[in-house]
């Protein structure tokens, strides 16, 4: 286990989402794409939490590759080989909407939109792990803890054989996910207005290898 982990890593669970909710909104709360995309005012944060619980709940939980420190302070969701899961249900869909729109407010919800069809858009066609999120509390960031979240669980797309994908929409971050193997391969502009968000990828490892920086 890398030394910044100075607990073991666990899955992630239904009971464990209230407190990855409020880590994941702690966390993106100050992220350049959801400042210019979550709404204003006093309900921003719940709605943060909201749209996060939502996500754990329906998007990555089920798949089992949401993965916690044992302390809470650190979590990243993933998704496996994302062109090969079920696709969402109309039910899931309209669902969606309602978090989108709660998350965005009335006039943001076009932002949500562009963003969301610029994301998928981008998404490459072959199989992948698919990080959706990864955030360490804000009082343990800088020493480390992310770096050794993202080598523990980037492990398990290695064994299987995968390449990994990511959206970065915090430019500070570039450096900690090309260290991991991952490099940009296109810019995503949801709109002229919209703050850049960076497709990476990582390809899988050739065998008896690995592309992790050491």
């Amino acid at each position: 286990m890398n030394a910044a982990l100075r607990a073991p890593i666990r899955r992630v669970t239904p009971d464990d989402v209230p407190r990855v909710a409020r880590l994941f909104a702690a966390v993106f709360a100050r992220d350049p794409l959801f400042d210019w995309l979550v709404r204003p005012g006093k309900k921003r944060q719940r709605a943060l939490q909201e749209f996060f619980a939502w996500t754990l709940d329906h998007r990555t939980i089920p798949h089992g590759e949401t993965w916690m420190t044992a302390d809470g302070l650190a979590a990243a969701a993933w998704v496996p080989p994302y062109p090969q899961t079920a696709p969402a249900s109309l039910v899931d869909d309209l669902n969606m909407l309602q978090v989108l729109l709660r998350l965005t407010g009335l006039s943001r919800l076009p932002r949500g939109a562009a963003i969301a069809a610029a994301m998928r858009d981008a998404h490459p066609k072959e199989p992948y792990f698919y990080l959706a999120f990864i955030g360490v509390a804000p009082r343990r960031q800088g020493h480390g803890l992310g770096t050794a979240l993202l080598t523990e669980t980037l492990a398990r797309a290695d064994a299987a054989g995968t390449s990994a994908y990511l959206e970065n929409s915090n430019p500070r971050n570039l450096k900690l996910y090309e260290r991991a193997g991952f490099s940009v391969t296109r810019e995503i502009r949801a709109r002229s207005d919209a703050p850049p968000v960076f497709a990476m990828w990582r390809p899988a490892p050739r065998q008896g290898s690995s592309t992790m920086s050491q």
